[in-house]
């Protein structure tokens, strides 16, 4: 009989359990420094005198660039290791990150920010592919989950950040949001306890001396399925920035909320997104990653009116947990699915690049966004209820139609 997923899990060794920690960490200080960005919109658009859409391009060149980055960085890793080449790029995506502080122009600001996703892009796939490799197949699905809640749980610490620090006093010096961006510099600190406690994948390890199938060669044969990831995790990155990068602006801009209130109402949709990752993620292991997915793009249609149209601070609170739920839950189960449905000589590689192909090709939703609500005389209800609805019904005609390998054996060799 197969032991359970929290049994495996209790099992691992202490290297398995810190592969999983320096993984969810990167993970989540990588939306840590994304996510500061969407609580400042305003207050850069000001001071550069441009409209919020304007600086909303600082996103979209954030998510096109992750896909070079995930290329670059996951070819890398698929060569020198998935460790080394983790290192470099968390990094890189400290460096870059802390960097806009002192952008002088928004143009200046704009490059950095696509510098810096560049660097994000790299993260996910090397992060998941050296997690997956070194794990138990029966407690893939949980940990599918931990991995993918770095994200909310990134996106939860930038609003307590947000809420705690933005305009007020520290050290005798206001906390504009130029300071803000000097906080990207914590992830560089990662950088040592992944060269102190985490160990190159054993799946990498074993193959090493191995010979294996160029890129091209691997990617001809199974042409198929990478085509159809990249649409998946199209519609997958519409889901998460549709509900989640322009929310804080809403709030703002369309609400009149404090930043105490936006704050607040943000670590509510995040715990909702942890709640989600962590139980569709195991969840899976029972059901299935197809069935697992399909429920929790569902859960959140009834949610919409709540988290959309809601005028008071408690019901928008209830309605973004349960959205977040559904679209993290969701999410949850896309590491352990996307790593298991790709060849093990471009592991490293394959899942990176299809998630930030498909970033790339959802990047413009949120300059799409705010000039809907432009549009619309500043109503940003329309342009949020819009994406969330048709992009939940997409995900869950679209994921029919995906292989189910749960619990495959990961090798990197052919």
């Amino acid at each position: 009989m197969r032991a359970t997923q929290e049994t495996a899990i209790a099992a691992f060794t202490p290297v398995q359990k810190k592969t999983v920690l320096a993984a969810f960490l990167g993970w989540t200080l990588d939306a840590f420094d994304f996510f500061l960005l969407v609580f400042l919109l305003k207050d850069i658009a000001r001071e550069f005198a441009v409209p919020v859409s304007g600086v909303a391009y600082a996103i979209f060149l954030t998510l096109a660039m992750r896909f070079i980055g995930a290329f670059v960085f996951g070819r890398l890793g698929d060569r020198y290791g998935r460790k080394p080449i983790l290192m470099l790029d968390v990094a890189l995506f400290a460096v870059f990150g802390s960097l806009a502080a002192f952008a002088p122009t928004l143009a200046v600001f704009l490059v950095l920010r696509a510098l810096f996703g560049i660097a994000m892009g790299g993260e996910w796939g090397l992060g998941s592919s050296l997690t997956m490799e070194s794990v138990p197949p029966e407690s893939r699905g949980l940990v599918s989950g931990i991995l993918q809640c770095g994200y909310p749980t990134g996106y939860l610490l930038a609003s307590v950040a947000f809420g705690l620090l933005y305009q007020h006093s520290v050290f005798g010096f206001t906390v504009g949001w130029r300071e803000m961006f000097l906080l990207s510099i914590l992830p560089a600190f990662l950088v040592l306890f992944i060269r102190s406690h985490v160990p190159e994948s054993p799946a990498f390890e074993q193959a090493r001396r191995q010979s294996r199938p160029a890129l091209m060669a691997t990617l001809a044969s199974h042409w198929k399925v990478a085509l159809y990831a990249v649409l998946m995790m199209m519609c997958f990155n519409l889901f998460s920035h549709g509900t989640q990068d322009l929310y804080p602006t809403f709030l703002e801009k369309q609400m009149h909320f404090s930043a105490a209130q936006v704050s607040v109402i943000s670590i509510v949709a995040n715990i909702g997104a942890i709640t989600g990752g962590l139980l569709f993620g195991a969840w899976s292991e029972r059901i299935g990653r197809v069935r697992a997915i399909t429920v929790a793009a569902l859960v959140v249609l009834p949610a919409i009116p709540l988290w959309a149209y809601a005028h008071e601070p408690v019901l928008l609170a209830v309605g973004a947990f349960v959205v977040q739920v559904g679209v993290q839950g969701a999410w949850g189960v896309i590491p352990a699915h996307l790593n298991e449905l790709s060849p093990g000589p471009v592991r490293a590689t394959l899942p990176g690049f299809v998630y930030q192909a498909g970033n790339f090709l959802a990047s413009y939703n949120g300059p799409f966004q705010a000039r809907i609500a432009e549009a619309h005389g500043g109503d940003y209800r329309l342009a949020l209820a819009a994406v969330a609805g048709v992009v939940a019904l997409a995900i869950a005609g679209v994921i029919q139609f995906s292989p189910e390998r749960r619990g495959e054996v990961m090798r990197v060799g052919a």
